[in-house]
């Protein structure tokens, strides 16, 4: 069963110049999809940002998608959003534990990433949390990325994330391993 418990949630930023934002979603679960979607797309234009949308066949193709838009494309920021439901494998495991860390380490090479892929027992808990009316996990995805995005700005300048960085994303994965090579 879902909480009701009341989280703090901080007031959306402002900006002074545009915001763009690509929601990167895994429409797996359709009408799961939709919701995070509405929520996602309500939240950036309660903050005055712009969204496209493209859609991945999973959550482990969301990190990819990123960090290829990252590379390739001229966003601010992203929103990861999909739907991983707890089968009778090992195999949700392997989803809900390598696309988190994908965005981790996409998110500390300087990409400002909203992660909004619910990881559930069953279809109640998703429904729940991606309803718009609901827990709006996808709105939340969506504050996280203008959050940090307004951080970015502070913090750099106004500089576009994905840039030329210290570490590439296998270097980075390998030092956080301890193995300090990539």
């Amino acid at each position: 069963m879902a909480s009701n418990t009341e989280h703090h949630q901080l007031d959306l930023p402002s900006f002074d110049a545009p915001v763009r934002l690509l929601i990167v979603v895994a429409p797996y679960y359709k009408a799961i999809a939709e919701g995070m979607i509405a929520g996602a797309r309500a939240t950036a234009e309660a903050a005055g940002a712009t969204v496209d949308l493209i859609e991945v066949p999973g959550a482990l193709e969301i990190p990819t998608a990123i960090g290829m838009a990252g590379r390739l494309a001229n966003y601010d920021g992203f929103v990861a959003l999909g739907c991983v439901v707890r089968g009778e494998t090992t195999h949700y495991d392997t989803v809900c534990n390598d696309s988190s860390r994908g965005l981790t380490l996409l998110g500390l090479q300087g990409l400002a990433i909203g992660n909004g892929i619910l990881t559930v027992e069953n279809m109640a808990q998703a429904e729940v949390r991606a309803d718009p009316n609901g827990q709006n996990k996808g709105g939340g995805a969506a504050a996280a990325a203008l959050h940090l995005i307004a951080l970015s700005r502070k913090w750099g300048g106004g500089a576009k994330p994905g840039g030329k960085r210290d570490h590439d994303v296998i270097r980075l994965a390998g030092e956080l391993e301890g193995s300090g090579r990539a």
